[in-house]
């Protein structure tokens, strides 16, 4: 598959997933990206980063959501000033299902994609390289953040740190192992601008490639139909708030 149809497919199920409120959309988008993923053998790869990311995310529109939702009427559970609503419960879940919904679809998609070929494809059909190389570097990077970040707990526990038990050694542990993230980041990415400067990315004229990306005249029509179901989608939801707005600036 060219990595463009995957990136059409990705972006058409971001679109969808922000644009339809609705518990059917998020749960066939993730659905597809776990099965996508088990097909390319990247599921384990996908669920372990994803975790990292949903289930605080989760536990968090639960505390907040599911205890203390002002529009909560009925009530299941009571513990001091929190409540527990079915309300509250379902927009917690809504939320949560979204989330990960989009978290899942753009793993998948980062963790599946060749970043060199992907490159490749987008400056051979006029875009920027520095566009081109930056959009890859970003996937690439995406999809090794975990890796880095449990390389640098190791290194700072090879050095004597020591996690303590409770939320607040959790979030100092984190702040020491985020702050090392961003400065080697920080780091890479004034190495790599000079790089690029240094071959030439800035000059101007037509850009070729040694690398070549499978393509077929069946997925060119397919991303281009996913662009026009993208654009029907944005249309679904634009057009009728605009008329509500008209509508009522009238009356």
């Amino acid at each position: 598959m060219n990595p463009l149809t995957g990136l059409a497919f990705a972006g058409s199920a971001v679109v969808a997933c922000l644009a339809w409120a609705s518990w059917v959309v998020w749960a066939g988008a993730l659905a597809a990206s776990l099965v996508a993923a088990a097909k390319a053998g990247i599921l384990r790869r996908v669920v372990a980063a994803a975790s990292v990311v949903v289930v605080p995310f989760a536990l968090w529109a639960l505390v907040i959501h599911g205890l203390f939702f002002p529009e909560g009427r009925t009530v299941l559970l009571e513990i001091g000033p929190a409540r527990v609503t079915s309300e509250g419960l379902a927009y917690a879940g809504a939320f949560v299902l979204r989330t990960a919904s989009l978290v899942v679809v753009m793993l998948a998609f980062s963790l599946w994609v060749s970043v060199p070929t992907l490159r490749a494809a987008l400056v051979r059909r006029g875009a920027p390289a520095q566009l081109g190389y930056v959009l890859a570097s970003a996937l690439g990077l995406a999809a090794t953040v975990a890796e880095r970040l449990q390389r640098i707990r190791e290194a700072q526990e090879a050095r004597g740190l020591i996690v303590r038990s409770g939320p607040a050694g959790r979030v100092l542990a984190a702040r020491l192992q985020v702050v090392p993230l961003v400065l080697q980041l920080v780091d890479e990415a004034g190495e790599r601008g000079a790089a690029l400067e240094a071959r030439g990315y800035s000059l101007p004229g037509r850009r070729t490639s040694y690398l070549d990306e499978p393509d077929s005249r069946t997925q060119r029509v397919v991303r281009w139909a996913l662009a026009v179901v993208c654009a029907g989608v944005v249309a679904s939801v634009v057009i009728p708030a605009v008329v509500g707005v008209l509508t009522g600036a009238r009356r």
